[in-house]
């Protein structure tokens, strides 16, 4: 099914895609980029905000749906980036520019992947690709939004593009983000008086650092929680009546964000108030069959400690597509243009050898 022209389209949307600033909450104008791409093809697409997406020309809601998706903002250019992070550069095989790795690469070969199999009349399955906004902030005006609105049809599963080298992670952890404040009492610094909630904070973070939480993931290994701010005092005389500090809980599947949450609040002192309990873990059995196709195709399966919007999604999923994950929100962020190809050839044999 693979032909040169689904690779050069890609590049050339990809192309585009980079060269228009698309921050998280600033994707008006590569949503629209999207929409003309899908219009050039003879595919009416929809829109919801920067949310774009479209269903295959033969839908049936006897079927299964399988939604394709991935996300068009970026993260803003650091000042380390010695090329025009807003221009695509081909040097050396690669296409240099921001969001060319993250996600640009998967979205694009997913979208050429959608336009392959568009027309196709028999499928086992219908196709609804999402091109959504707002992921690399956690939005709630992208993904979330859109799977909210009622407009989409039922979904039965995902494939989450995301760069993974095209292996596929059929486990991701989730993520929560805990305030925690201890209270003790102030006092002056010269006499013996007054509870130092910094010394309290101490405690509990010493508590936290050394607490063990039992089940353990086979693909996503322990929970991982860690301290990763502190701040507490005015002036160097007065005893601290407050600390507060930030607990990154990444969490596996073998926990939901209530029962992490409720074992912290075990081990310390200090009120503990989450950020969000969107955010959760998630895992395909290895049974699925869009797993089984994965390993007859010989693809590598494993567990990402990194999150994506697969955490915002009900459903089972998987994140797949091509690029590295270490080149993410790097300077000078580069896709090869081989992986291009690569991503598009892994999606099509995917959905070509999947059995539902």
């Amino acid at each position: 099914m693979y032909q040169e022209s689904q690779f050069l389209a890609a590049k050339d949307l990809l192309a585009q895609l980079i060269a228009c600033p698309s921050m998280s909450k600033e994707e008006q104008g590569t949503a629209q980029i999207l929409v003309d791409f899908f219009m050039a093809q003879g595919i009416q697409p929809n829109r919801l905000g920067n949310n774009v997406w479209a269903t295959n020309l033969h839908f049936d809601a006897s079927k299964p749906t399988i939604l394709l998706n991935s996300h068009h903002d970026t993260v803003k250019a650091n000042a380390s980036w010695t090329f025009d992070p807003f221009k695509a550069t081909e040097q050396e095989g690669k296409l240099i520019g921001l969001g060319s790795n993250d996600a640009g690469a998967s979205l694009v070969c997913l979208m050429a992947t959608f336009v392959s199999f568009y027309a196709v009349e028999n499928l086992g399955f219908n196709l609804l690709i999402a091109a959504s906004a707002e992921e690399e902030i956690s939005g709630t005006g992208g993904i979330e939004a859109l799977l909210n609105s009622g407009h989409l049809p039922r979904i039965d599963f995902a494939i989450v593009g995301e760069p993974t080298d095209c292996a596929m992670a059929i486990a991701e952890k989730g993520l929560m983000v805990v305030d925690a404040k201890v209270k003790g009492i102030a006092g002056h610094a010269a006499r013996n008086e007054g509870v130092n909630a910094i010394y309290l904070a101490l405690e509990d973070i010493q508590h936290i650092q050394n607490h063990t939480f039992q089940k353990v993931s086979d693909l996503l290994g322990p929970v991982k929680t860690t301290v990763t701010v502190i701040n507490a005092g005015k002036q160097h005389n007065v005893v601290p009546d407050t600390c507060d500090y930030v607990i990154d809980c990444r969490v596996n599947e073998c926990y939901s964000l209530e029962e992490v949450l409720a074992e912290l609040k075990t081990i310390v002192q200090a009120e503990l108030t989450p950020r969000s309990m969107r955010l959760n873990s998630s895992r395909m059995e290895e049974s699925h069959p869009l797993v089984q196709a994965a390993k007859g195709l010989g693809i590598n399966l494993f567990g990402s400690p990194t999150l994506s919007d697969q955490a915002l999604l009900t459903i089972p999923s998987v994140k797949i597509g091509p690029g590295h994950s270490g080149r993410s929100h790097t300077a000078d962020e580069y896709i090869f243009l081989d992986e291009l190809k690569q991503g598009i050839q892994t999606y099509q044999n995917l959905l070509t050898t999947l059995s539902i």
